[in-house]
């Protein structure tokens, strides 16, 4: 049977939009390589402005008993602090916790799931595609859907130009138990990278960074790293000596891609980290992922409702995209260039603390309006 639509990846730009589309009425297949629940490295925390959308499809957030966060914490190598209120702000959420939720979610709204499999590849004939998955089954679809996340074997087939360059960045990511404010989220710069802290469900805590390969390659393992880099900042010391490590081994993902992305390949529509991944300022990769999705469900939509031809559904969902995240993206990635050299992140922190306006302005850039 050919599906309406394929979503290839089942991260929150993958699964908002199976919700969304399913809720519309339309036959939704999902394939994602894990089983729910499971984590991810991801900061896990979710700006404000996604709540309206979230609301409309029925995601009742306050049911997960969420941290409510509203000031941001930015420190230098050295400690130095910087602290403002965040004008939305937004709420901390494991990707454990929320993903399998909307798991549930969107399987009673009639999205049928195909778990434990990968898509190998995706040919495109005749106006179906048709995804061949590990295992030998095929899928058909008159819309597809890559919600895979930053960096996948699939981006290889599809020959996206920024697969061919390696990335020097690797994230790390731990559930701890310390004492820190719980409405306070926080970004801690050490020698080439970053760490961000936020309070999640139940008294828990996210610790993320990125750093690079060659950072670690130095140390040779990751808590060598952690011992010889992150403990110079005293704010990431006092995490690592006092907090109380829910695992024992982080999550880590590698080749973590800042480079510029399409929306659309093959005809496929990408969204979330598939289609352009913000830099790390509060976080906000999350918000980005599921205003992408209802980007998508829209689009997809009119194409179905009204009989538009697919070229009008690719430029109508390029130009949405364009409109809504290219700036954000931007300014994330310049951004960045203030962290991880600690010359340069002393600097900004000592600058941005006695220009208050400077900090509102990149918060605003990087972060939308509700939705």
């Amino acid at each position: 049977m050919t599906n309406d639509v394929l979503v290839i990846g089942g991260g929150l730009a993958g699964l908002v939009s199976a919700l969304g589309l399913a809720r519309a009425g339309l036959q939704v297949k999902l394939v994602e390589k894990k089983a729910y629940p499971f984590h991810k490295v991801c900061g896990e925390y979710v700006s404000n402005e996604v709540l309206p959308y979230l609301c409309q499809l029925g995601v009742s957030v306050s049911s997960l008993g969420p941290a409510r966060i509203n000031r941001f914490l930015l420190t230098s190598p050295t400690g130095k602090e910087l602290e403002a209120k965040l004008d939305l702000g937004g709420f901390g959420l494991s990707r454990f916790t929320l993903d399998n939720y909307l798991y549930q979610l969107a399987e009673q709204a009639g999205v049928r799931f195909i778990l434990q499999k990968t898509v190998r590849e995706v040919s495109f004939e005749n106006d179906i595609f048709t995804a061949q998955l590990s295992g030998g089954q095929t899928v058909q679809a008159r819309v597809a859907i890559g919600a895979y996340g930053k960096r996948s074997n699939l981006d290889r087939q599809l020959n996206r130009r920024f697969f061919q360059n390696r990335s020097p960045y690797i994230g790390v990511k731990y559930h701890v138990k310390y004492d820190f404010p719980r409405d306070l989220i926080a970004l801690h710069n050490f020698k080439d990278g970053y760490a961000g802290t936020s309070a999640i469900e139940g008294d828990c805590y996210c610790l993320c960074y990125l750093t690079t390969r060659d950072n670690l390659k130095k140390h040779g393992t990751i808590p060598a790293m952690e011992q010889a880099v992150l403990y110079r900042n005293p704010h990431l010391r006092h995490i690592f000596e006092t907090g109380e490590f829910m695992y024992e081994q982080p999550e880590v993902i590698n080749e973590v891609s800042f480079a510029t992305k399409t929306c659309v390949e093959d005809h496929i529509l990408m969204g979330g980290d598939s289609a352009g991944m913000i830099t790390p300022l509060c976080g906000n990769g999350m918000a980005i992922a599921i205003h992408s999705a209802k980007l998508l469900t829209e689009q997809v939509l009119y194409y179905f409702s009204e009989g538009q031809n697919r070229q009008a559904l690719e430029a109508g969902y390029t130009r949405a995209w364009k409109k809504q995240f290219e700036s954000r993206l931007r300014v994330g990635r310049t951004v960045q260039n203030l962290f991880g050299s600690p010359v340069v992140s002393e600097v900004a922190v000592g600058a941005l603390k006695h220009i208050p306006a400077a900090v509102k302005l990149i918060m605003r850039r990087t972060h939308g309006q509700p939705f």
